[in-house]
């Protein structure tokens, strides 16, 4: 009986409030993020444009970088075998075959064999430079792109709120429904942005980390290159 009791009462606790405010009794719209996107208004455009930049530059940049390591391993050793043995020839084809930046900052260095070692160290470290300036083409949108789009989506949302508040002095009433309802669809816009921002970020850093890499390679190698002409009988 008691349990009865509690149930019913329950349940006319939950008229009276449906009574009162009918909104309580519809079920809750399911949110779709697709259907959010589209909400966001112009501001969406330019910033699904920065995506797909950041995304292109990302996917190019990767592969320039990743074929410039291919076919590296031990070529210093082959290099080492090639000068002592005295076949120039031989070390030049390799190199030339391998086409790689470190191939061609090494090859411009077999070049100047015979002249004095800073000059063969100053064509190394130009050469050197040129092909890391290659490597970082682009990479830097990504930074752009990593700083403008939490911005841009910011500003969506700003001008969303601006319109907001237009209307709500046009009507001359503070209804909650057309606050809440403009405002939460207008924030996406910084959402979006603020994700395109964080993905850029990681990509870029992504990058320069690789280009590092090879960078530090290049070095290690012209280093192991000039102290190889350096040794007696070279």
């Amino acid at each position: 009986m008691i349990t009865l009791l509690i149930q019913d009462t329950t349940q006319a606790l939950q008229d009276t409030a449906n009574a009162v405010n009918p909104t309580l009794s519809q079920p809750a719209q399911e949110l779709r993020f697709i259907d959010l996107l589209f909400k966001g208004g112009w501001v969406m455009l330019p910033l699904a444009f920065l995506a797909l930049l950041a995304l292109v530059i990302f996917i190019e940049r990767y592969i320039t970088i990743k074929k410039a390591t291919k076919d590296e391993t031990n070529i210093m050793g082959q290099i080492r075998s090639y000068i002592q043995s005295g076949n120039l020839d031989g070390a030049m084809s390799l190199l030339r075959n391998n086409g790689s930046p470190l191939s061609r900052m090494l090859q411009k260095g077999l070049k100047r064999i015979g002249r004095p070692i800073k000059e063969i160290e100053g064509a190394i470290e130009n050469v050197g430079k040129l092909e890391v300036a290659k490597l970082e083409k682009n990479i830097s949108i990504l930074g752009i792109v990593a700083g403008i789009a939490p911005m841009l989506g910011f500003v969506g949302t700003i001008v969303g709120v601006i319109t907001i508040f237009h209307q709500v002095s046009i009507k001359g009433a503070i209804e909650i429904g057309t606050i809440s309802g403009g405002l939460y669809t207008k924030m996406i816009t910084s959402a979006t942005g603020l994700i395109i921002g964080i993905i850029a970020y990681v990509l870029y850093h992504i990058l320069n980390a690789m280009v590092e890499k090879i960078i530090l390679k290049m070095e290690t190698d012209a280093i192991d290159f000039i102290d190889l002409l350096e040794e007696p009988g070279s």
